[in-house]
């Protein structure tokens, strides 16, 4: 059986920043995806765009995707295709090599895509290894990803953010 280590915390703290410097020092042994934030010339986020470690791009949740029955989060439309057509396809193509799997993240936004909370389980449960990141509150579906024998959740603080990069490195080594 694989293994999981899902990073959690506050909005902001670093989370997808430890997974990018990660990714980096993988480089072509990960597989998956990070989410980045979209901001107008102002400064204020826009939306989200999901960037597969590949290359691939695709606008994830955006203020001014609307109707189409698209779910919304906050103030943001969510583009569930956007999720499944780019996100999940680069979970899959990373399940099919001996590569690290990274998912960025695991929210309220990528949690109304079925395929992708099918992928997460598929990887979770197969023998990948994944790295993560995952929302801190509470979802059923969640909660039980958390749960699960086979994964660890850390939380990341500003305290501990700086020296987590090495030390998941040495985690994955394990």
């Amino acid at each position: 059986m694989g293994r999981t280590l899902l990073l959690t915390g506050r909005p902001g703290v670093g989370k997808t920043t430890i997974i990018r410097k990660v990714a980096g020092a993988l480089g072509e042994k990960a597989g998956g995806f990070y989410t980045q934030e979209m901001r107008s010339d102002g400064g204020r986020r826009t939306g989200f765009r999901l960037v597969t470690l590949g290359g691939a791009e695709a606008v994830m949740a955006h203020v001014d995707l609307r109707g189409e029955g698209r779910p919304r989060v906050s103030r943001y439309g969510v583009d569930v295709s956007a999720i499944e057509d780019v996100g999940v396809a680069a979970l899959r193509e990373a399940m099919t090599s001996d590569r690290v799997i990274i998912v960025d993240e695991i929210g309220k936004m990528e949690l109304y895509c079925d395929a992708f909370k099918e992928a997460v389980q598929e990887a979770v449960e197969g023998e990948h290894r994944v790295l993560g990141t995952v929302m801190s509150g509470s979802r059923p579906w969640v909660d039980d990803l958390k749960e699960r024998e086979q994964v660890e959740v850390w939380e990341v603080t500003a305290d501990n953010r700086d020296e987590l990069p090495d030390r998941i490195l040495r985690w994955l080594k394990r």
